[in-house]
């Protein structure tokens, strides 16, 4: 509970310094780039204090030794995986006569921290807040504010791991206060926390003494990587392993990214944070930090409903991409995974699939948010459903769980968590598990942004527990793979034109006249495009119809009509296949119709609503009987108090 209580002072005394002191200088949904860096280098200058003078001891040898490469040696005279060249602290800079003084000097000590933290001073863009809060005389009461010794941030205080939840928790209520955009790069921690269950509960039992690489491909403040690292630890900690993780992460904004390389470094995690790559140029789909990489496990929130436009012309446009992560090789066939340029958001679980570890005993393990449009959208030979497809028929996608409305805070629309395994137990094989966890949920006091409900421990187990059980239940279906699949078939019917010849075929050139001069009519005769060769075996289903030509049998071609052209979803597990279904579904409707065979085309969708859908049952006669008497009755007393007003 003291750890507890100290966080919280800690976490309270730091928001006050932003109404003491920003207020009026910045709005504020700024004030995090002001605070975030602050207490990064705050927090650092405190780890960095006791090896202070070695470190320019260490500066000042390499120089005079002319060694113009000294990160490792400063980063171990420090004893970090960051160091701080300047001749100042920021006990140093206290007293400062005049601001401009000031100002110089603490861009003096700016300027001295190693690249690593450079990286996050400029995507924070914190040197360009100075200027402001020069000239507002706040630089020097900012500082003076975090070396207040009611909050002690050295190590002696405040542990590496305490910093970073610190560090979180500042972050949290910056993201909730400004929560009309909070949830751009702010994953809810109880769904991260559901996540990080669904990718670890199932392989319990199988964690190993080792080292893990976990990644997420639009990490944001680095949240999942987070929840994920410490619920991996700790079951390793409790199955009595020696376990480690390494953290991958990518982000595009720069903001969220410095927070997430922050973080890292705060908790003393220095090779993560080597591995959080991020700013304006590092577009996951365009600009793949880790290429060829292979992980074990992989949480993400990718954006969705959002344009990736850009990134396609980076990339040589849909004909000129050739990015192996959305270009496969499945089943002979080569399949383009590029999606609708207005929502890439399953590129991002296209990516996380293509990095799966093919080689360890686990493979690997992921879970991915989407919104629903992820489920259905694209049609057979598209990119949406060639993902669907490459998955599916892969057997990787193990599960997807429907989240309840407005848990996210920018958005009350219905989310869903994909979980994939290339390594499926054999209970699960060739089997796919759909979880309705969309009631299941704890309802909030206060809505923070859209988000009016939070999932608490109970409703997590819960969803957890049916994903483990693995039984058909009211909120658990199970469905073979090929229950999501269905071939796209396009059905002809044959052009009809009276006053034609019925007996002979025409050139396109001669079709196209006829159309042209020639009335079509149900009860026409069909034009003939083709007439086969004496041997050719009649199949009218694929368009090669038996007639009678100058008293022999032939077998022809009709020309197809455009204006009948129709295309029929036909279920893979439909039992005879597209003929049966044909001629069940078609042929009693239009007898001359044919199927193109080359036409077929493969795809895949999910239906979280034919699965699940339950249909309110209809009122009874005596109800509905009941409503209209008492409706009447109350008119008939209205009527009465009109009249006898008037009276």
């Amino acid at each position: 509970m003291a750890d507890q209580a100290t966080h919280y002072k800690i976490v309270s005394f730091i928001w006050s310094i932003a109404d003491d002191v920003l207020r009026d200088l910045f709005k504020r949904g700024k004030y995090p780039d002001v605070i975030l860096p602050m207490c990064v280098i705050r927090r650092m200058d405190a780890v960095l204090e006791p090896t202070k003078q070695r470190v320019l001891d260490t500066k000042k040898m390499l120089d005079e030794a002319r060694i113009t490469e000294q990160r490792a040696a400063l980063c171990d005279a420090a004893g970090q995986a960051f160091y701080n060249k300047s001749k100042f602290t920021l006990r140093d800079l206290k007293s400062r006569g005049s601001q401009q003084r000031l100002l110089a000097d603490f861009e003096d000590y700016l300027n001295g921290f190693s690249d690593n933290v450079q990286d996050i001073l400029d995507n924070f863009k914190f040197r360009n807040q100075l200027q402001t809060l020069s000239k507002a005389d706040a630089i020097g009461t900012l500082i003076n504010k975090f070396l207040d010794p009611d909050i002690d941030l050295s190590p002696a205080g405040i542990d590496n791991h305490a910093m970073g939840t610190v560090f979180e928790e500042l972050v949290r209520r910056f993201n909730e206060e400004n929560n009309e955009e909070a949830g751009e790069h702010w994953t809810p921690r109880d769904a991260v926390r559901l996540m990080a269950n669904l990718v670890f509960l199932p392989i319990e039992a199988e964690i190993k003494s080792g080292t893990y690489l976990l990644y997420d491909c639009a990490c944001g403040t680095g949240g999942m990587l987070t929840v994920g690292e410490e619920t991996l630890t700790t079951i390793g900690a409790r199955r009595g392993q020696q376990v480690k993780c390494l953290l991958y992460g990518q982000e595009i904004n720069p903001e969220t990214y410095a927070v997430c390389k922050a973080d890292m470094l705060l908790k003393g995690e220095g090779e993560s944070a080597d591995h959080i790559v991020g700013g304006a140029e590092w577009s996951t789909l365009s600009h793949d930090a880790f290429p060829a990489q292979e992980f074990d496990f992989m949480l993400a929130n990718p954006p969705y409903g959002k344009s990736w436009k850009k990134d396609l012309e980076a990339m040589g446009g849909k004909d000129g991409m050739r990015d192996p992560r959305f270009k496969v090789m499945h089943k002979g066939e080569e399949l383009s995974l590029g999606t609708r340029s207005s929502d890439g958001q399953m590129l991002f679980l296209a990516n996380m699939a293509s990095k799966m570890n093919a080689k360890s005993a686990l493979g690997s393990r992921i879970a991915e948010v989407h919104n629903g449009s992820s489920l259905f959208t694209g049609d057979a030979g598209q990119g949406e459903s060639n993902i669907r497809r490459w998955i599916i028929e892969n057997d990787w996608l193990e599960a997807i769980v429907a989240l309840p409305f407005n848990l996210f805070y920018n958005t009350g629309i219905a989310t869903y968590i994909w979980v994939l395994t290339n390594r499926k137990p054999e209970h699960r094989r060739g089997k796919v598990q759909l979880i309705d966890a969309t009631q299941w949920f704890k309802p909030l006091r206060k809505n923070l942004g859209k988000k009016n409900c939070e999932l608490s421990d109970e409703d997590i187990a819960r969803i957890c527990d049916a994903f483990l059980a693995f039984k058909e239940t009211e909120q658990s279906k199970i469905f073979p793979n090929a229950a999501f699949g269905y071939w796209k078939v396009t059905v002809e019917r044959p052009l009809r034109l009276k006053g034609i010849d019925a007996t002979r075929a025409y050139t396109p050139k001669e079709i196209k006249a006829l159309k042209e001069e020639h009335e079509r009519a149900e009860d026409a005769p069909a034009v003939i495009r083709k007439i086969h060769k004496k041997g050719t075996a009649a199949d009218p289903l694929r368009g090669l119809f038996e007639v009678t030509i100058s008293s022999k049998p032939a077998v022809v071609e009709y020309e197809p009509d455009p204006d009948l052209r129709d295309t029929e979803q036909v279920p893979l597990l439909e039992e005879g296949g597209i003929e049966a279904f044909l001629r069940r579904e078609v042929l009693p409707h239009a007898a001359d119709a044919w199927f193109v065979p080359d036409s077929v085309k493969t795809g895949y969708e999910i239906s979280f609503t034919r699965y699940f859908y339950k249909p309110q049952p209809l009122r009874t006669l005596e109800a509905i009987r009941a409503d209209i008497l008492a409706l009447e009755q109350e008119t008939e007393g209205l009527l009465g108090e009109i009249i006898g007003g008037k009276a």
